[in-house]
């Protein structure tokens, strides 16, 4: 029998964190699409491709915790049990590093974009390790009788 993880999060918790996210993924849009187009084309070409680079690791850090957040919300529906949400495909996945070189070039407004995006994931990383960390490891003795049981 797999005990569920101690640390489950309050409800509370994952809807500010994914009202926040939205936010975010709506302001990063918003910039990236929309009102820092002007900003963009003032920049030099190698500026310009920065700018890119930049927009698409903060678009991949706000999916990897919009979907963290979306599993943490199934489970707490009961759309999902808690130990599937362990599983590594549910997992938080990695945030990528911004260069500090290149993001300092940025526009303001890009660099903050990146670093509030960097900020809640590291928020929500720690979320996701607690989680993990709350599983107690398995008895040997439950394993072998988990594996003869599977095997007939």
């Amino acid at each position: 029998m797999f005990h569920e993880p101690a640390a489950r999060f309050e409800r509370r918790l994952i809807d500010s964190l994914y009202a926040e996210a939205l936010l975010l993924a709506d302001d990063t849009r918003d910039y990236f699409d929309g009102s820092g187009r002007a900003e963009r084309d003032s920049l030099a070409p190698l500026e310009r491709v920065s700018l890119s680079c930049e927009s698409l690791r903060v678009t991949t850090r706000l999916m990897h915790i919009i979907a963290w957040l979306l599993t943490q919300r199934a489970v707490l529906a009961g759309e999902l049990a808690p130990s599937d949400a362990l599983d590594g495909t549910r997992r938080l996945g990695e945030s990528p590093a911004s260069d500090p070189v290149a993001l300092a070039r940025l526009p303001e407004r890009a660099k903050a974009l990146a670093l509030a995006s960097a900020r809640l994931h590291d928020r929500v990383a720690q979320l996701d390790s607690a989680q993990v960390s709350a599983v107690p490891p398995a008895s040997p003795a439950r394993v072998m009788m988990e594996r003869l049981a599977g095997a007939f």
